[in-house]
């Protein structure tokens, strides 16, 4: 994958760099806000940014560079509390790393956005509903559908298990895995509301004292 990485610390970027090249990806390294902005424009399949930089924010820069490059975004920075993954996620990025991380953890991380070398498809359908999970995007008979980031996470396990429950367990254990220990039940019984309105489909169905089930007609 063509990564940019944006990283200030040279000695996590310097093994960073070594890793994903190691690993048959072509990172490009970015110091700084400013040129990360300039670099932001070419033809990237991930971005890792990190959100304290000597000139900027992170968070900043996610804002100006979603607006013309939909990749997904990994947020990497020292900053673990509660407030600032909730922000990032809500924001829409893809995954949050905390340092200090292993190198082989993050790999790992990235393989997940790597469908060529998964030989998957970027495109889930269920019905009239169809998730490009390349570039986030979610339709319903071909209009676009806005969800955040936690409700596209939300629809995306229950695409990916067409049929099958999916329990409430399950999909609080997958948010907390990236977000912290922060929706709970109730909270989720919120989100499925959400996504069902801004859907206009009833095809996420209740299994009752169970979880969810995206069942197509």
């Amino acid at each position: 994958m063509r990564i940019l990485l944006v990283e200030d610390n040279r000695s996590i970027s310097k093994g960073l760099m070594y890793s994903l090249k190691a690993n048959g990806h072509e990172p490009t390294l970015c110091e700084n806000y400013e040129s990360a902005l300039a670099s932001s424009g070419g033809e990237f399949d991930l971005m890792i940014i990190d959100v304290t930089l000597p000139d900027g924010n992170g968070f900043e820069l996610f804002e100006e560079i979603k607006d013309f490059n939909n990749v997904p975004v990994v947020f990497l920075t020292a900053l673990d509390d509660e407030d600032n993954i909730v922000r990032g996620l809500e924001m829409g990025a893809a995954d949050y790393v905390t340092k200090p991380f292993s190198t082989r953890e993050l790999i790992a991380r990235i393989k997940r956005f790597d469908k060529k070398a998964l030989g998957e498809s970027s495109i889930l359908k269920a019905g009239s509903i169809t998730v490009d999970t390349d570039s986030r995007s979610v339709n319903n008979n071909g209009v676009a559908v806005e969800l955040t980031a936690l409700e596209y996470r939300i629809l995306l396990m229950l695409m990916q298990n067409q049929g099958k429950v999916v329990t409430r367990e399950i999909i609080m254990e997958k948010i907390w895995d990236i977000a912290g220990n922060y929706v709970n039940d109730n909270t989720l019984t919120v989100y499925i509301k959400r996504i069902r309105k801004k859907l206009g489909t009833d095809m996420i169905k209740t299994v009752k004292g169970v979880g969810y089930k995206m069942e197509v007609k």
